[in-house]
C-alpha cells in the first residue's frame, strides 16, 4: 500500500501565512483610495508576515522603463541608502532584478545578492545587510505593467509555494493598477473637459432628451445672462429660444427620438437666441449627439454673431456709400468737362473754323484770329490741370507727400503748420490716402470750423501710418453727417485702418487716421 506524505509542521505554516496574505492584500485593494498608501499598506502585509526587511514596487512607465512608486521597510535606519537608490533607479526591460521579471513575465528568485551577476544595487543591498530577494510579475489583462520586490537579510532557497502565491497575487495587484490608471485617465479628461468648457468663447450648452439642461458653460452665462445654477435642470427651449421658434424646436427634437432624423444635427446654422431679458440676438449654432450608452445627450455650441452681424452690415453700408461717392465724383467731372474745359474746346473749333475760312484774306485778318486761338487752347489745358489736380495731384507724383501738403496748406484759407510730415517717398496707396485725409480735413476746417489756427501731422512707424488734422474752431463735428467725412472713414477702413473724429462744441476738431504700413 502505497503511503501519503503528510506535510511538515513548516509548510503548513507557510501554506496558513500565504493564505492570510491573500485575503490581507484584497482586501487592502478593495479597500485602495490612494494608490501611494495602498502599496505601502501590501508592501508591508507580505513583507511583515514572510518575515522579510524591505519591499518595493515598480511599475512600467509612458517612457518604457521600470520606475519604483513604492517603497516598505522595516528597519529604516540601516536601509536609507539603498532604499535612497531603490527610489532614484529606473530599469529598462532585462535589467536587474525587477526588468528580468519584466522580461520573462515569471517570478524570479535570488538566493545570494553578492553572487547574482544582473544585480545593479548589489554593494547598496550589502551595506544595507540585505542578500536574499524574490520578485513576481504584476500582470494584467494587458501585459505585464510593473513588478514587486522583497529583500531578507540571509540567503534563502527558492520557495515554490511562495513564488506561486506571489504570482496569484500580482494578477490581484494588476487588476488594481489598470483600475487605478483608467480612472486616472477618466479624472484627467474630466479635468481637461473641464478646462475646456471654461475656457471656451463660445457658449457650450448640454441638455438631455427631455430638452432639461444638464451643462452650462461660463460663456453661456455671459452670453445668456444665466447663471449655471439658475438653469440647471430647467427646459432649454423656455430659457433661450425665442417664443416663435420653440414650436419647430420641439418638434425636431421629437422627430429625432423617434426617427433618428435631423435637420440640424452636425451642422452650422445660423438662428435666433434669447436672453435673460428676452432680448433676441444672432447666433451660429452647431448641435451634436454625445456619444454616450443610455438615453441620447445633446451639446449645442453657440457662438453671439451680433458683432459679424453689425460689421457685415457696416460692411454693405460702406460700399454702397463708395460707389455712390464713385457716382458723385464723376457727376461732378462731367459737369467741370462739360462747363470748363468742353467750353473752351468748342471755342477753339470755331475760331479754327473761321481761320479756315479766312485764309485767304491774309496775314491780318487770321494773325489775331489764331492768337486768340492760342489762348483758347492755353486755356482749356490750365483748365484741365486744375481738372487732374482734384482727381490725383501732379505735386503728389512728383515731388513726393511732404510737398504735396506743403502746397495744400499754402493753398488753405487758414493758417496751417505742419508740424511732422515725411521725407521719404512711399508706397502710392500710403501717400493719396494721406493726402485725401488732409486735405479733406483742411477742406472741412475752411467750410465749418471758424478756426484761425490748423496743425497737420503724418508720421510713419513700423506698422502704421498716422495722420492727423486739427484745428481751434468751434468744434461739433460728426462723421455720420454728410459724405466728406464718411467717404474719408470709408477710404481708411478700405486700407485696413481706422478713423477716428474728436470734435467736442468749443474744443476744436481732430481727425485721426490709422492705416496699416504692411
Amino acid at each position: 500500500m502505497k503511503r501519503v506524505e503528510q506535510p511538515n509542521a513548516g509548510n503548513q505554516a507557510m501554506v496558513h501565512a500565504l493564505a492570510k496574505i491573500e485575503v490581507a492584500v484584497a482586501r487592502t485593494l478593495a479597500e485602495a483610495a490612494d494608490a501611494e498608501e495602498t502599496y505601502h499598506r501590501v508592501l508591508a502585509e507580505i513583507g511583515t508576515a514572510l518575515g522579510w526587511e524591505v519591499g518595493a514596487v515598480w511599475e512600467v512607465s509612458a517612457v518604457d522603463d521600470l520606475c519604483c512608486v513604492g517603497i516598505w521597510q522595516a528597519s529604516p535606519p540601516e536601509t536609507l541608502e539603498f532604499r535612497s537608490l531603490t527610489e532614484r533607479v529606473t530599469f529598462k526591460c532585462g535589467e536587474g532584478l525587477p526588468g528580468r521579471v519584466w522580461a520573462t513575465g515569471k517570478p524570479a528568485w535570488i538566493v545570494d545578492i553578492v553572487e547574482d551577476a544582473n544585480f545593479p544595487r548589489a554593494h547598496a543591498a550589502v551595506r544595507a545587510g540585505l542578500r536574499a530577494a524574490f520578485c513576481f510579475p504584476i500582470q494584467s489583462p494587458r501585459g505585464i505593467v510593473g513588478t514587486m520586490e522583497f529583500f531578507a537579510r540571509e540567503p534563502q532557497e527558492p520557495n515554490g509555494a511562495l513564488l506561486g502565491s506571489m504570482a496569484v497575487l500580482g494578477n490581484l495587484i494588476g487588476q488594481f493598477v489598470v483600475r487605478r490608471r483608467a480612472e486616472h485617465a477618466a479624472h484627467r479628461r474630466q479635468a481637461l473637459t473641464g478646462a475646456i468648457l471654461r475656457a471656451a468663447l463660445d457658449a457650450i450648452i448640454t441638455m438631455d432628451q427631455e430638452g432639461r439642461i444638464v451643462e452650462f458653460n461660463p460663456a453661456a452665462e455671459r452670453i445668456f445672462g444665466y447663471t449655471s445654477d439658475e438653469v440647471a435642470g430647467h427646459d432649454m427651449a423656455e430659457l433661450i429660444v425665442p417664443p416663435s421658434l420653440r414650436p419647430g424646436h420641439r418638434k425636431g427634437l421629437m422627430r429625432y427620438l423617434e426617427t433618428g432624423q435631423s435637420a440640424y444635427l452636425d451642422r452650422r446654422v445660423e438662428l435666433t437666441a434669447m436672453r435673460a431679458d428676452r432680448s433676441e440676438f444672432p447666433v451660429e449654432l452647431a448641435i451634436t449627439r454625445i456619444d454616450l450608452p443610455g438615453p441620447p445627450t445633446f451639446t449645442g455650441f453657440i457662438r453671439d454673431i451680433t458683432d459679424l452681424k453689425h460689421a457685415e452690415a457696416e460692411l454693405k453700408a460702406s460700399r454702397a456709400r463708395l460707389v455712390e461717392i464713385a457716382a458723385t465724383e464723376r457727376r461732378r467731372l462731367e459737369r467741370n468737362l462739360h462747363d470748363g474745359v468742353q467750353q473752351f474746346l468748342n471755342a477753339l473749333s470755331l475760331k479754327l473754323r473761321l481761320m479756315a475760312t479766312r485764309v485767304a484774306d491774309g496775314p491780318d485778318v487770321v494773325g489775331p484770329l489764331l492768337t486768340e486761338a492760342q489762348a483758347e487752347l492755353a486755356t482749356a489745358v490750365e483748365a484741365l490741370r486744375e481738372l487732374a489736380r482734384g482727381i490725383h495731384p501732379a505735386a503728389l507724383t512728383e515731388e513726393g507727400l511732404g510737398r504735396a501738403l506743403a502746397a495744400l496748406a499754402d493753398r488753405c484759407p487758414v493758417d496751417v503748420s505742419l508740424i511732422e510730415v515725411p521725407t521719404q517717398r512711399l508706397p502710392e496707396t500710403l501717400e493719396v490716402a494721406a493726402y485725401y485725409v488732409v486735405a479733406e480735413g483742411l477742406t472741412n476746417i475752411a467750410k465749418y470750423a471758424e478756426a484761425d489756427h490748423a496743425t497737420v501731422s503724418v508720421t510713419v512707424g513700423q506698422k502704421a501710418m498716422t495722420i492727423e488734422v486739427a484745428d481751434d474752431g468751434c468744434g461739433g463735428a460728426d462723421v455720420t453727417k454728410g459724405s466728406g467725412l464718411r467717404g474719408l472713414a470709408d477710404r481708411v477702413e478700405a486700407l485696413g485702418g481706422g478713423f477716428i473724429v474728436d470734435s467736442s462744441r468749443g474744443a476744436g476738431t481732430r481727425l485721426r487716421a490709422e492705416i496699416p504700413t504692411s
